[in-house]
């Protein structure tokens, strides 16, 4: 897409129309460089009309203008879902091996989870209105797989990226564990703004059957309270995790969470724990098609819906890998 040019007479310009469906396609696929290509096409005349002169960014375009971050000041933007920033702040620690220094702009719920994270210098509140600080170049940081050209082989996948022993240190310590059987946690509703991705509690009333596990629920908001009248003994823990750096202590701790797709995925895999998934059949482009691992996080296993709505075939899967974890205990 050509750019407004503020000294220019005014005109309007849209990105190619199926720039979108064809990043998806090949991001679904697993294709990050088909995918890099399709975005090229909005961000290579944009970079070309920037170096030209005045400028104005278009909301389709990324924030990140394709300035190298070679010795230079980098201002890292957290524009998107708490997910998203958990996700792709993996690339704090290779970005600082180029960087001059790396400040961070991230949710507030997120500052104390990533206190104590050596790679960055500067860690800021993102929802503040105060300016910037100094800086040479930003980037949103779900820009980073398309600024550093990655592919699905060369995703920074070393887990846990996140300060684990700062985690432990700043949040209170739960003596929940019970050393007999298999300690799983449980997230069964995913935020209101997509309903499709939630379980509900009594659909994961099959896993009780499985001997020798104890169910913690790590669950949040309205759903929460579901667990008072779960269908099975459950052990609420939700009270002592609204914080997010208290659910990440309490993951610690636990030998296995299953979750539905949400911010409590990328939190179990950013912290190197076992996660197991649960995925509707039109799942999100980043957990691609036809996979039951995760190249974004190793301790991950994916189950998904074989049809739209088919949740009871997926609580059966998982209920069968349960019972074959704990055997093999």
């Amino acid at each position: 897409m050509a750019p407004v040019n503020a000294l220019a007479e005014p005109l309007l310009y849209q990105a190619p129309p199926d720039v979108c469906a064809k990043w998806m396609e090949a991001m679904m696929k697993g294709d990050f460089e088909a995918a890099w290509k399709q975005t090229d096409r909005i961000e290579l005349p944009r970079q070309a009309a920037e170096r030209r002169g005045p400028f104005i960014r278009a909301d389709h375009h990324l924030v990140w203008n394709g300035t190298p971050f070679d010795n230079r000041r980098v201002l890292i933007r957290c524009e998107h879902g708490l997910g998203d920033s958990i996700q792709f702040l993996r690339y704090i620690p290779r970005l600082r091996q180029r960087a001059r220094s790396v400040i961070l702009k991230v949710q507030p719920m997120l500052l104390q989870l990533f206190t104590g994270m050596p790679s960055i210098d500067l860690l800021r509140d993102a929802w503040t209105t105060d300016p910037d600080p100094a800086h040479d170049v930003a980037i949103e940081c779900m820009e980073f797989p398309y600024a550093l050209r990655d592919t699905v082989d060369t995703i920074p996948a070393e887990v846990p990226y996140l300060p684990v022993e700062q985690i432990r240190a700043s949040s209170r310590v739960w003596k929940f564990r019970d050393e007999r059987r298999l300690n799983v946690g449980l997230i069964w509703a995913a935020s209101s703004w997509d309903p499709t991705r939630s379980v509900g509690l009594e659909r994961l009333a099959p896993l009780a059957a499985v001997e020798g596990v104890r169910f913690f629920s790590l669950q949040q908001g309205p759903e929460a309270t579901e667990a008072e009248s779960a269908p099975f003994p459950i052990t609420v823990l939700s009270p002592h995790t609204r914080e997010i750096v208290d659910a990440a202590a309490a993951m610690l701790s636990l030998d296995l969470i299953i979750t539905v797709d949400g911010m409590t995925a990328h939190l179990a895999g950013a912290l190197g724990r076992p996660v197991w998934m649960l995925l509707q059949e039109h799942a999100d482009w980043r957990w691609m098609q036809e996979r039951n691992d995760s190249p974004w996080y190793p301790t991950m296993r994916l189950f998904r819906q074989p049809q739209q709505g088919a949740w009871s075939e997926v609580v059966a899967q998982v209920a069968q890998a349960l019972g074959e974890t704990t055997k093999s205990e």
